[in-house]
Order: C-alpha cells, then sequence, then structure tokens
C-alpha cells in the first residue's frame, strides 16, 4: 500500500513538472517578436516605412521618451491625438491614415514588443549596425514555433518518466543495503499507471495535434507559388509608384479584384523591353532574376514580336496561380472593403509594395477577420454610406463616443459574411 503511494506520489509530481515546463514553453512562445508579428507587422517595420513609419529608435522620437504616452498612443490614438501635435503631423504625412487602436495589449505586452525593435534595431538589418541598406532579396516570413515546443514538451516529459524510474531503483537499492524489506518495483513498461499516464498524455498530445490539423485545412498563410512570369510587385507597386488599381481594377466595383489581361501589361511593356534601370531582383530561394528574359516570356503569351513592333500572333492568357482563396461559404467583397471602408490594400495582403514574388500574409480566417472587425475604427467623416446611422453621428458630435469600430455597426453578425 505504502509503495503505490509513493509511486502515485512520483507520478503527480512528474505531472506537476511536465506542466510547469509547458507554461514555460507557451511563455516563452508568446514574446515580443510573437506580438509585433501579430499586432505591428501589417503595418511596421524596424528599419524602414511601410504603411507607418519604421519603428527602430521610436523612443528617441516626439513624446514617445516618455513610455508611459506610448501605452496611451497605442490604446487609444484617436484620443491621445486629440492634444498631441506630433502625432496629427504623423496622420497628415500618412494621407490622412490613423493607427488602429489596440486596448487589449497589456502594458507588459506593449514593453515585450519595444524590447523586440530596440533589440533588432540595435543589431540592424542583417544583424549589422542600425541604418545598414536592407538586403533585397525577399526572406521567408517567420514560422510558427508551436510544433517545436509541443516536440520539446514531449522529450522533457519523457525524460522526466525516465528520472522517475532511475529514482525508484535507486531507492530500491538503498532500501536493500539498509535492510529494509521492500516490493519488487513493477518495471516501467508493465506498470499500469505508467501505461494509463502514457496514453493520457499520447490523447491529449494526439488530440491537439489532430484538432489543429482539422483548423488548418486549406489554410495557406505564407503560401507563395512560382507563377509562369516572375512579376515583381515591389518594383512595378513600390518602385515605379504603380497604382493597385490599374491592375486591379475591378477591386473598386465588384466582389472581387480581378487579375489583369496581358492587354494591360502590354499597355507599358510594348515600349518598356529591357530590364536594366532597377534594382536586382532575386527569388525566395536567393537566385538572382533575369527580368528582360520574364518580359520576354510576356510577349510570348501577347504574341508579340519587338523586332517588329507588332502582333504576330494569336496570344494567349497567362495561367496565373492563384494564392488567395477562401471558403465557398464565405462572403468577401473588395468594393465594400476599399469604397466604404476605405481600406488599403496592405490591411490584408501586407506590405504588397516590398514584396517581390506575392505570398498569401494573413491567416484569412475567422477569428483573423473578426478580430479586425473589433478594432478597426469606421470612417464616418464625408463617408455618405454611413449617414443612416444618426445615434452615432450624434454620439460622436456629443463626445459620447470618440469613434465607431465596425464592430458596432454589425460587423461580427455571422450572416454578414455567410450565406
Amino acid at each position: 500500500m505504502i509503495h503505490h503511494r509513493l509511486t502515485v506520489k512520483k507520478i503527480v509530481q512528474g505531472l506537476a513538472l511536465i506542466l510547469s515546463l509547458f507554461i514555460v514553453n507557451v511563455s516563452r512562445a508568446q514574446d515580443g517578436r510573437a506580438l509585433f508579428n501579430q499586432n505591428c507587422a501589417v503595418c511596421h517595420n524596424v528599419f524602414k516605412k511601410v504603411i507607418g513609419p519604421e519603428l527602430g529608435g521610436v523612443e528617441d522620437r516626439g513624446p514617445w521618451k516618455d513610455r508611459k504616452k506610448l501605452y496611451a498612443w497605442i490604446h487609444n490614438p484617436a484620443g491621445f491625438m486629440a492634444n498631441d501635435p506630433y502625432t496629427q503631423s504623423l496622420k497628415s504625412q500618412s494621407g490622412g491614415m490613423m493607427m488602429t487602436a489596440f486596448p487589449q495589449l497589456t502594458e507588459a505586452q506593449i514593453d515585450a514588443i519595444i524590447n523586440h525593435v530596440n533589440t533588432t534595431y540595435a543589431a540592424g538589418p542583417g544583424g549589422g549596425a542600425p541604418g545598414q541598406p536592407i538586403p533585397t532579396a525577399v526572406t521567408a516570413p517567420e514560422s510558427d514555433n508551436t510544433l517545436l515546443y509541443g516536440v520539446l514538451t514531449l522529450i522533457l516529459a519523457i525524460v522526466a518518466l525516465i528520472l522517475l524510474q532511475v529514482n525508484s531503483t535507486l531507492k530500491k537499492l538503498s532500501d536493500d543495503k539498509e535492510g529494509i524489506p521492500s516490493v519488487e518495483p513493477i518495471p516501467f513498461y508493465r506498470n499500469k499507471l505508467y501505461i494509463a499516464l502514457t496514453i493520457v498524455v499520447l490523447f491529449i498530445v494526439g488530440g491537439y495535434f489532430t484538432i489543429q490539423g482539422a483548423i488548418g485545412l486549406g489554410r495557406t498563410k505564407n503560401y507563395e507559388p512560382v507563377q509562369p512570369i516572375y512579376y515583381s510587385h515591389k518594383v512595378h507597386a513600390g518602385i515605379k509608384q504603380i497604382n493597385c488599381l490599374y491592375c486591379h481594377s475591378a477591386a473598386q466595383e465588384s466582389k472581387q479584384s480581378g487579375i489583369p489581361s496581358v492587354n494591360v501589361c502590354m499597355n507599358c511593356h510594348m515600349a518598356i523591353n529591357e530590364y536594366v534601370k532597377g534594382p536586382k531582383i532575386y527569388k525566395a530561394d536567393g537566385s538572382e532574376v533575369n527580368g528582360t528574359a520574364e518580359i520576354q516570356k510576356l510577349y510570348k503569351y501577347a504574341g508579340w514580336d519587338p523586332d517588329k513592333n507588332e502582333y504576330t500572333g494569336e496570344g494567349k492568357p497567362i495561367e496565373w496561380i492563384r494564392i488567395h482563396n477562401l471558403p465557398d461559404h464565405v462572403y468577401f467583397n473588395h468594393s465594400q472593403h476599399i469604397v466604404v471602408g476605405k481600406q488599403q490594400c496592405q490591411t490584408c495582403h501586407g506590405p504588397v509594395t516590398q514584396m517581390d514574388e506575392v505570398y498569401q500574409f494573413g491567416e484569412l480566417n475567422m477569428g483573423w477577420c473578426i478580430n479586425c472587425h473589433r478594432e478597426t475604427k469606421v470612417q464616418f467623416t464625408d463617408n455618405k454610406f454611413y449617414s443612416i446611422y444618426e445615434k452615432f453621428h450624434e454620439d460622436i458630435k456629443n463626445k459620447k463616443l470618440d469613434s465607431v469600430t465596425v464592430e458596432m455597426i454589425g460587423g461580427t453578425e455571422c450572416q454578414k459574411c455567410h450565406y
């Protein structure tokens, strides 16, 4: 009986050890870098301006030397901006765009984000000094470390069980030496408690990864297929400043943004037949791209002869590989978000102007969309689409509200997005 109690006690201690290790791993996973990628990376980079200004050295600028003011700004930008000329100038520099509020972030989480920014900035791009040129090649997005932490936790659990067995064996040897009668320990592979514990652990771990795999079915974050023609958004939309709506003209008018036809590409490339003045461009694997050769591929699809300066063939459409895709039961309208919601393309697609080969930046899952609707403020000023919400207009006028989120006008109702 005593032996069984000791065994149970050891098992409980082992479980406590495993649980503490798991909690430590989870807490480490939720570090400043993860918080930065989750909340800030859409609009900010440490070293360069994206949608918002670069964050490197942020605490040396404006009112941010006082971190308390930084907390207030992050929690409520509209309220802070009302009495602060520095942030008012930031808004004017960004074309009237205002930073999204993050009231859900605690001061400790903000501290973790700032510490990550400061550490990254001190190391510089690629580990060099601050202000060094940013590498041209596109680096792959950081992967989720959940699987790694899970494997490490499982390994540590196995080590803990082995140590428990070693402790039991050593105790028996000590008792035998002192003449204390002891029961022959049951081998761990025949011990019912160990077997039951192993089954429970495997069931929990297996169930967790099964559920995560089922939830992740059809989700393709970081998906970056090889396209029939290497098209650099960084060159076209970033360096050449070609408006997104020139190629994706349907985004303002319809549900789909549309893929440009070959003729749209040829509007420019009838005259531009070489890539000689732009910066070097690279594939995801680091190999350099011959821009002129890619233009020649376009001519083959268009049936265009650059020497004769005329169409000599029938031409055929470019078979672009679709990157962003939603389930059939989900409704998303580009025009509603761009025209009514006044959203920038980067809100969902990330820093496209910095991407050579475009990849899926956002999660595109329901939680990702709902969180955006909960946090995004509606632009009521000079927006005829929201004139029907008289109560909200009155509340803002009477200063009962400082802003209205998408959620407040029904943005989280099921039927808004699901048929």
